[in-house]
């Protein structure tokens, strides 16, 4: 009878009130996964093999390292969350189609060893792992990706190199922009006329650059199916807006250009790793597009998402405990 007890699956039970919900966190994936799967599908027809190669390398490693860590810790296999697979598929979104091979893996495998698994696995990651396996390459590798037009992170603009960009390699639109504000205006970048390729077919930079529009499909399919907050995209995208106007730049380049749309709606918004509370996440929105503002006009890199997002990752507990929601069932005392 000891023996019984002791082997029996203990529930504790803490006081009510109790809130149910029917999802699970394969089917949150799998929405997420769909949300994804337009660009994906539009990066592939339009970017061709390479961006068919970018994305099966990521999965292999994402899959493959999360698959082997748990045989060799002899744990239960976890491949079935989905987790793994959204990590790869974001991973490989958000590098260039012409990444070399060795780099992909090595990204998809900091992603999940590094980003994820150290920390305990699923739940207790403080960083996003998709961005950690990019930051990762994106460092160590820089002049990997710098060494010639064509060959690196991004296939270059063959309408501005011809115009006298050569000292910018592989250059894309947000590096466009930027040389031209270091020019004051001399190579007359119109950032107007870049609305439609942004939106619809951008073949220079990530994988999922290649249409905002279809990223903003998605991200409108989550927000329907709340299955992320409004407040964190809209805190992001509205502070990137406004701060590209005080900065004297084009907002709605600034918003369509880069990364941002991609980490507003599916980066920033990973459970794991921003607030809980909705004012807080209000805050870490705001202070993504802070960070991000700051790091495009001012900072080295124009393209500065990846560390935007992992910055605020840092400060989402910090945030969560300053906006500490009030006790169930607390009463300020009178007088």
């Amino acid at each position: 009878m000891s023996d019984t007890v002791t082997n029996e699956r203990r529930i504790v039970v803490g006081s009510s009130p109790h809130i149910t919900s029917p999802a699970t966190c394969t089917g949150i994936m799998l929405w997420v996964v769909a949300a994804l799967l337009p660009t994906t599908i539009w990066a592939c027809i339009t970017m061709g093999w390479p961006a068919i190669r970018l994305i099966v390398l990521c999965l292999v490693a994402t899959l493959g390292t999360e698959a082997l860590w748990n045989a060799a810790a002899r744990k239960r296999q976890t491949l079935t969350d989905g987790s793994a697979l959204v990590t790869g598929l974001l991973l490989a979104l958000s590098l260039p189609p012409l990444t070399p091979w060795w780099i992909a893996l090595a990204a998809g495998i900091i992603a999940i060893a590094l980003g994820k698994l150290v920390f305990g696995g699923l739940g207790f990651n403080i960083f996003n792992p998709a961005l950690v396996g990019r930051a990762f390459v994106a460092i160590s590798w820089a002049g990997v990706f710098a060494e010639a037009p064509n060959r690196g992170w991004f296939r270059a603009l063959p309408e501005l190199t011809a115009e006298g960009y050569d000292a910018v390699q592989g250059a894309t639109r947000l590096m466009a922009a930027a040389a031209d504000r270091a020019a004051d205006g001399a190579y007359g970048f119109d950032l107007a006329a870049q609305y439609r390729p942004l939106l619809l077919l951008n073949l220079e930079g990530s994988l999922g650059e290649v249409s905002a529009l279809l990223l903003l499909l998605g991200g409108a399919i989550l927000l329907a199916k709340r299955i992320i907050d409004w407040r964190i995209p809209a805190g992001y995208i509205g502070t990137m807006a406004l701060l590209s106007w005080v900065f004297g730049s084009d907002p709605l380049f600034n918003v369509l250009a880069g990364g941002l749309i991609l980490g507003a709606f599916f980066m920033a918004t990973d459970y794991v790793s921003s607030p809980m509370t909705k004012n807080g996440r209000l805050l870490y929105g705001v202070g993504c597009g802070v960070f991000n503002a700051v790091g495009r006009f001012y900072g080295s890199m124009p393209e500065a998402t990846t560390f935007a997002i992992l910055f605020m990752n840092g400060l989402a507990p910090l945030i969560d405990r300053a906006f500490r929601p009030r006790t169930f069932g607390w009463v300020k005392r009178n007088g």
